[in-house]
């Protein structure tokens, strides 16, 4: 192999991580949220309309915000804020939790990106 081969390879390599994160792992728009609460009670609420949701758990209560057919953590108790820095959730498949108040959130999505795939 020459030095420009190994380059070709080494550049195709890194690629492939980045492309299956895009493109083959997707599963399409969400529009149900699922969440859990402290009790382990689950509720499913719909993304189409924009409202704030509190849920109270051990340390107090998590603020959900629904808002253009995704989902967040607005505020919640907890003293990381790795709920809050998880973002918006709007593709089926994704999932947020704030561990320590035991409020959890996964959205779906009723269409799949892909109706089927041929190798």
């Amino acid at each position: 192999m020459t030095r420009a081969d190994i380059i070709v390879v080494a550049f195709t390599l890194a690629l492939l991580p980045f492309l299956y994160g895009t493109f083959w792992n997707r599963q399409g728009p969400a529009d149900t949220a699922l969440i859990i609460d402290e009790s382990g009670r689950e509720f499913s609420v719909p993304l189409d309309t924009d409202q704030q949701l509190r849920i109270d758990g051990p340390l107090g209560v998590s603020v959900l915000e629904i808002a253009d057919g995704r989902i967040r953590f607005l505020d919640s108790p907890c003293r990381g804020k790795q709920c809050i820095h998880s973002g918006w959730l709007d593709e089926s498949g994704e999932f947020a939790a704030c561990l320590p108040n035991r409020v959890s959130v996964a959205v779906s999505g009723s269409e799949p990106l892909y109706d089927s795939i041929n190798f």
